[in-house]
């Protein structure tokens, strides 16, 4: 079904795409085909089942195909940082990759996004790797539940793609206080000693806090999946001592996490905001055209909500 001021797909068509494993899962399809479609581009956007063990094969096929750009999700973001040809500021500062823009050049000529090569392909391509996840976060964060990071008190759960971004993003925002949880602990001692070399300002704990704090992320991929437990040992950390709970899962609309911490009387939020403003970054890069922002949410919406 063509979304209004969409065009069939035709040989002209570009094409973009989500990896990862699990992939059925999200709703960056039916944004960003809302969002080519109110903005009358010939784009469009899919999602594809890609195992970490695979993804160096995926991303040179993508390449070789000339699709426009990729996403990233779980569990690709820290893996494709070395598959990059070139890493924006970005990838390279928040050390994760989960956008993609494919590149070329003429002989001699700048590198160019792929978009506007449309007549003949060029003679060089190349992989460009940004990070939208960072800047997503910290706008959903604001909007969707009023939090004013600088001076706060946080414990981060996951040490992931997502999760090591996330750490880095709420040390450079000044927080006061990080406690980073994950199941393997290295990875956790690892971000705790680039947060206190690169921001020794934030006191940053390996393991759950004692008392109160005012913000609670959850960065791992658990509440992907009915079966999936919570991510939070509540023996450890009960969630009344949380003024907000935010959950980067946003399929299903609420999880175990967000049920318990609305029983705790907490404000919660999912990630659907931090998925609609990484995609509308992403958007901008991929096409160089101002994302249509409330068109992307409201597809985002429907395709979690309306299921």
């Amino acid at each position: 079904m063509l979304h209004p001021g969409q065009t069939a797909i035709n040989a002209a068509t570009r094409l973009c795409a989500i990896f990862g494993s699990p992939v059925r899962h999200s709703a960056s399809p039916a944004m960003h085909n809302a969002a080519f479609a109110e903005l009358g581009l010939n784009w469009r956007y899919v999602a594809c089942e890609v195992r970490p063990e695979n993804l160096r094969e995926a991303l040179a096929g993508a390449r070789a195909m000339g699709l426009a750009g990729l996403n990233l999700t779980v569990p690709h973001k820290l893996l494709a940082v070395p598959l990059m040809d070139e890493l924006h500021e970005t990838a390279k500062f928040w050390g994760s990759v989960n956008t993609i823009r494919f590149e070329g050049r003429k002989p001699g000529g700048p590198w160019l996004p792929l978009a506007e090569f449309d007549r003949e392909p060029p003679a060089e391509t190349r992989s460009h790797g940004f990070n939208t996840d960072a800047e997503g976060l910290s706008i959903s964060l604001s909007e969707d539940l009023g939090v004013e990071l600088p001076g706060a008190k946080v414990l981060l759960l996951g040490a992931g793609g997502a999760g090591r971004t996330a750490a880095l993003k709420l040390a450079e925002s000044q927080v006061a206080e990080l406690f980073l949880v994950n199941r393997t602990a290295s990875k956790t001692e690892e971000i705790a000693a680039e947060i206190r070399q690169r921001w020794p300002r934030v006191k940053v704990v390996v393991g759950y806090p004692r008392g109160r704090v005012n913000l609670v992320v959850n960065a791992t991929s658990l509440g992907l999946k009915p079966e999936d437990p919570s991510p939070l040992d509540e023996k450890a950390f009960p969630l009344t001592q949380a003024e907000a709970v935010y959950d980067m899962v946003y399929k299903p609309a609420e999880t175990k996490l967000l049920a318990a911490a609305k029983a705790a009387d907490c404000r919660t939020a999912s990630g659907l905001g931090m998925l609609v403003w990484q995609g509308a970054v992403a958007f901008m890069i991929w096409t160089g055209k101002q994302p249509p922002v409330a068109i992307m949410r409201n597809a985002a919406e429907h395709s979690v909500y309306a299921r």
